[in-house]
């Protein structure tokens, strides 16, 4: 069984014409060499970027990595002081029970002496306050409350007539609209 085999045809030559074959290779020799190295160039583009993203990525982490570090650095001291503190606080709970145990009948002079130590506090009532000349605060009072009622009245003239403003627009619109289907 034999395959019919596709009819070759030689190509056509034009007449009068010498056709050069050496140059049509040449030409094709030169698109195809054009085409690999566009195809070479495009690849090592495509690599350098790659590589920089490579680069871009590694120092990512790295600087991810040394924050990360930072911080656990900076944890581990807080856990720390903390730690001390506890420590220092059950120290102090510890010496301040056993003064308590030995003072015993004591107690009530420890005491005294601790305030003897701190000194007589006053209270609020105690207290004497120095009071400013009252006739100025009075009068600066005074000041205070005219200007306030002052902008008052202004910011409520100013919201009617913006109201009694919106009015008229709306009638004037409604009136153009009225004009405007005649």
């Amino acid at each position: 069984e034999e395959k019919p085999r596709p009819k070759l045809t030689a190509p056509k030559i034009p007449e009068g014409e010498k056709v050069d074959f050496d140059d049509i290779q040449k030409k094709r020799q030169n698109k195809d060499l054009m085409e690999l190295q566009a195809l070479i160039d495009s690849h090592f583009e495509a690599r350098k970027k790659e590589e920089e993203e490579l680069i871009a990525l590694k120092e990512r982490i790295e600087k991810r990595r040394a924050e990360r570090a930072e911080q656990q650095r900076i944890r581990a001291e807080k856990e720390r002081e903390r730690q001390n503190r506890l420590a220092r606080r059950a120290e102090d709970d510890l010496k301040k029970k056993k003064a308590l145990s030995s003072m015993g009948a004591n107690y009530s002079s420890y005491l005294a002496k601790a305030d003897q130590k701190r000194g007589k506090k006053q209270t609020a009532r105690e207290m004497k306050k120095k009071l400013p000349d009252l006739a100025a605060s009075r009068d600066k009072a005074k000041e205070l409350w005219d200007t306030l009622y002052q902008l008052e009245t202004d910011k409520y003239d100013f919201s009617e007539k913006l109201k009694r403003q919106k009015y008229d627009i709306m009638t004037a619109r409604a009136r153009v609209e009225m004009l405007a289907k005649l």
